[in-house]
């Protein structure tokens, strides 16, 4: 199933706070992204935010990888997570 994850500000957050996490985020992305799972990732182009398009069985699977990310597990962002289904529009061109 394709999630797209989204991810959202958390108020109050100084950005100092982010660089201990920087290298283990990449880290971890980096190996869900050479497992298929993580299959694109992005930056919004108005805001450093994150927008990752995943490959999961689910969308409790897709909250668990997401959850394991560092910046996550320290309550330093967050993600809305949505999860897509194929665009059907198209049989409508080859209807009888």
């Amino acid at each position: 199933m394709k999630i797209l994850a989204i991810e959202k500000e958390v108020k109050g957050i100084d950005p100092s706070q982010f660089t201990q996490f920087l290298e283990d985020e990449a880290l971890k992305v980096w190996n869900y992204y050479q497992r298929g799972i993580i299959r694109e990732i992005y930056f919004k182009n108005d805001k450093n935010e994150a927008v990752l398009i995943l490959e999961c069985k689910d969308e409790i699977e897709a909250k668990i990888i997401i959850g394991s990310l560092p910046l996550v597990e320290n309550q330093l962002t967050d993600f809305e997570i949505i999860p897509l289904k194929p665009y059907p529009g198209f049989e409508r061109l080859f209807a009888e």
